[in-house]
């Protein structure tokens, strides 16, 4: 027999506070905490001596397994993972509903070198999910097995006796433990299930891949515990109106989380972009001006982005300041360095800021470019087309050096740019090794002098 206690869960952390609070001690959330009614088996005192105890050893004869990863056929997923992917290991699929999350998995049935993988669906029907491996194209529906459940027991026990190489569950919301009294999608619910299905990833070597919804406040499945139960937390992100998807890695126990995979959304599924760069700049448009060319680095790859500025009188007592792709605080910075140090008075006009193509940055590399767009909007003249502009912005209006340096410029020189605005603490005199002209700067006013 089991014995039935009753707690209260916080919704937005997952804190657990035996009486009900109105305000959330770990999170500071108001009103986030509901009553789940939970089953806690008795524990038994032969159990506990059945246990068998692990054993101990030295950390220099533990075995080291290598060369086991699985590619799973798709150059950019498997960069995101470090290389492949890595036998019993959970990784988190997240991102907003309708972003290509299950295109995604159910484009790894396209693996040549795995003979089971086992879909779990919660939220389709297994002629939902037929219809849509038809419609991506996938041919080699024989190693592709469809398991409709949304109990936890039931899927344990199909896993432990089928025994598939890869395990997804669409989606974590849907599952639930029946020893948990609280609705699927629910905190205990998640963090339960995760759990167990990470005991289960270890103990028969099974990689399942755990797909998750992002909240409102941009959470993955909701509470932010769900991610240090898994081993890597991969984020597909992307506008509805875009065809371009980016996978992030937030976490990786078996690589970098520098890198990222660049799809395009397309009628067979999700694409790889073999050069974003010059997807990104194709529909530039030239002699217009509010438009810079600059050079991110998204993991260890360089991307040539356009960084759009509309400056415009404004009709409210207040300017709008508005920004995609770009960290808001970050234009409001900006727009104060130029305003004091170039002396523009932008208080009567409302400023727009956005990156082309749907794509954020988050990298200092950005703040020229986007001082350059601003000044070359508000005086209405266009910057040189053939020009890569690159550098960090301090609140001084000097010109700070920014990382992998090289590799932003040699991108531009393979796409034709004749030349590169940069930071002088970057090369400080010296020649560049590529076939590009390197201009460099110590202040935003020889940056603007020099390109405005």
């Amino acid at each position: 027999m089991s014995k039935q206690t009753i707690r209260f869960a916080c919704q937005n952390c997952g804190y657990i506070s035996p009486r009900w609070t109105g305000k959330c001690p770990e999170c500071g959330e108001w009103n986030s905490f509901v009553e789940e009614l939970v089953n806690e088996p008795r524990a038994k005192s032969e159990n506990r001596a059945a246990r068998s105890a692990s054993e101990i050893m030295p950390l220099s004869e533990v075995e080291v397994i290598e060369g086991k990863r699985i590619s799973t056929g798709i150059d950019e997923f498997d960069r995101v993972l470090g290389g492949g992917l890595m036998p019993g290991s959970v990784i988190l699929i997240a991102g907003d509903p309708g972003v290509g999350k299950s295109t995604l998995m159910m484009q790894l049935a396209r693996l040549e070198g795995l003979k089971k993988i086992l879909y779990v669906t919660g939220e389709e029907s297994r002629a939902q999910v037929r219809v849509r491996a038809q419609r991506l194209g996938i041919k080699n529906l024989e190693n592709l097995f469809v398991l409709a459940e949304t109990d936890l027991e039931a899927i344990n026990k199909a896993v432990t006796d089928f025994n598939p190489s890869v395990l997804i569950v669409d989606s974590i919301q849907t599952i639930y433990h029946p020893d948990i009294m609280s609705a699927p999608g629910s905190v205990s619910q998640v963090r339960e299930c995760s759990a167990r299905l990470a005991q289960l990833a270890k103990s028969t070597g099974t990689a399942i891949f755990i797909v998750g919804h992002v909240t409102k406040d941009g959470a993955a499945a909701g509470p932010k515990v769900l991610e240090h139960i898994v081993d890597a937390v991969l984020q597909l992100e992307g506008e509805r109106h875009y065809a371009f998807r980016i996978l992030r890695a937030y976490k990786n126990r078996f690589g970098s989380t520098n890198e990222i995979g660049i799809f395009e959304m397309q009628e067979t599924g999700l694409v790889e972009v073999k050069n974003p760069s010059e997807i990104f700049l194709s529909e530039r448009s030239y002699g217009a001006s509010g438009s810079t060319v600059t050079a991110a680095i998204e993991g260890t790859r360089p991307i040539l982005l356009e960084v759009q500025a509309l400056v415009t009188p404004t009709s409210y007592s207040v300017p709008q300041r508005t920004s995609t792709g770009l960290d808001y605080r970050r234009l409001s910075i900006i727009l104060a360095v130029v305003e004091k140090r170039m002396g523009l008075k932008l208080g009567s006009y409302d400023v727009f800021l956005n990156i082309a193509g749907g794509v954020k940055i988050d990298e200092p590399a950005v703040d020229l470019p986007s001082v350059i767009s601003v000044i070359s909007s508000y005086r209405d003249i266009p910057v040189d087309s053939g020009t890569l502009v690159i550098g960090e912005v301090g609140l001084a209006g000097e010109v700070r050096s920014v990382s992998q340096i090289e590799r932003r410029v040699q991108e531009a020189s393979k796409l034709g740019f004749k030349r590169a605005v940069v930071p002088h603490a970057n090369f400080k005199g010296g020649k560049s090794k590529f076939d590009i002209e390197i201009v460099e700067v110590q202040k935003i006013s020889e940056a603007v002098k020099l390109l405005i």
